[in-house]
């Protein structure tokens, strides 16, 4: 079987992308279990024009760096088209596209332990208690 691969935003032109590698297990509360889709977990920063970057999730911040990636990859979708041939049976017969949407250069790597962030107002409020 024959894919075709093509790219609709031409050549330089796609867009950019990045994995974000985290050490660990990001795990979801189990009233969240049902609404996965579009939960926003963190904020991703990159406060100066360095390649640094910062992740806070809750009460945690992680801090990481960007490193590019050895091999670059490519972000795909598939596309099916099918086609019905008259004959004594109709037989479907799809033919299958893949179409470049983005490409992954760089990874943003989190690979030190988050530091706790807790506010002088909540320090205080946990100390008086």
């Amino acid at each position: 079987m024959q894919i075709r691969v093509k790219c609709s935003c031409g050549e330089g032109k796609c867009p950019e992308w990045a994995i974000v590698e985290l050490q660990g297990v990001v795990e979801v509360q189990p009233d969240f279990q049902d609404r996965l889709q579009n939960l926003q977990i963190g904020l991703l920063c990159r406060p100066s024009s360095q390649e640094n970057y910062t992740f806070t999730v809750g009460y945690h911040e992680l801090t990481g760096s960007k490193v590019p990636l050895k091999k670059p990859l490519l972000v795909l979708k598939k596309i099916k088209h099918s086609n019905a041939e008259e004959d004594s049976a109709t037989v479907n017969l799809s033919r299958v596209e893949m179409e470049v949407i983005g490409i992954i250069r760089h990874r943003i790597l989190f690979k030190i332990r988050p530091k706790a962030l807790i506010s002088s107002k909540l320090l205080l409020v946990l100390l008086s208690f």
